[in-house]
C-alpha cells in the first residue's frame, strides 16, 4: 500500500491500520515523492490526500487513474467528507474520511474495492479495535506547521496551512486549533486581510510545542 499523506500523525494511524491487518506500507509525503515510488513500486491500493503541499490531491488522482500501467485501486482520504464527491469524480475507487480510527472500517473500505481475485479466502474475523496514534507524531506535524509560517513562501501558503492544520487538529480532537484553522480558511476565502487569525493560529502553535495545553 502506498499512502501519500503530509501528516504523520495520519499516517501513523495508517501505519498501525496496516500493520494489524498484515499490510505493507510505503509512505509519501507529496506527490513529487509518490511519483519516484511508483517509478519502481506497484501498489495495490494508493491511498492519496486530497491536500498536498505541491498540488490537488483530485488531479494526481485522476493522473493516477488515466495511467496505462497502473493497476492499483486508488482512493481517496481526507478530512472535509464534503470533498468525497469531488474525488469519486476524479477516479478514486473509494473515499475514506479522517479521522480513521477503526480497523474494521478500514479493512471493510480497502477491501470492498479489490477484486474478487484479490480478496482474502476464507473466513475473516472482524477486529473491534481502535487505532490511536502516538502523540509525539501529532507535535511533528504542529513543529512543520511552524516551519510553514516562519517561512511563508506567498501568501498561498496560508491556505495550504490551514486546510493542514484543520485536517491533522481533526484527527487529533483538537477542537481549538480546528476553529482557528477554519476561521483562517474563511477569511483566505472572503479575501480580507488574515493578519488576526494568523497571528492565533501562531499562539495556538506555539503552545502546542511548548507543551502547555493538552490535546
Amino acid at each position: 500500500m502506498l499512502v501519500v499523506e503530509d501528516s504523520r500523525f495520519a499516517c501513523e494511524a495508517m501505519r498501525l491500520l496496516c500493520l494489524r491487518s498484515g499490510a505493507r506500507i510505503r509512505r509519501a509525503d507529496c506527490i513529487r515523492s509518490a511519483r519516484r515510488h511508483l517509478q519502481v513500486y506497484r501498489p495495490t491500493v494508493v491511498i492519496v490526500d486530497l491536500g498536498l503541499p505541491d498540488g490537488c490531491g483530485t488531479q494526481f488522482i485522476a493522473e493516477l487513474v488515466e495511467a496505462e500501467t497502473t493497476q492499483s485501486i486508488v482512493l481517496a482520504i481526507s478530512g472535509d467528507t464534503e470533498r468525497e464527491g469531488e474525488a469519486l469524480a476524479a477516479g478514486a475507487q473509494g473515499f475514506l474520511g479522517k479521522p480513521i480510527t477503526s480497523l474494521a472500517a478500514f479493512q471493510q473500505a480497502v477491501l470492498s474495492q479489490l477484486p474478487a481475485d484479490r480478496r482474502p479466502s476464507g473466513l475473516r474475523v472482524i477486529e473491534n479495535e481502535t487505532i490511536t496514534p502516538d502523540e509525539m507524531a501529532y507535535h511533528d506535524d504542529i513543529s512543520h506547521a511552524a516551519d510553514i509560517l516562519e517561512n511563508l513562501p506567498n501568501e498561498h501558503a496560508l491556505d495550504y496551512l490551514a486546510q493542514f492544520l484543520r485536517g491533522v487538529a481533526r484527527s487529533a480532537d483538537d477542537d481549538p486549533m480546528v476553529q482557528a484553522a477554519h476561521a483562517l480558511a474563511a477569511r483566505r476565502a472572503d479575501g480580507g486581510a488574515a493578519g488576526s487569525e494568523t497571528a492565533r493560529i501562531a499562539g495556538l502553535i506555539q503552545q502546542r510545542l511548548a507543551g502547555k495545553v493538552a490535546i
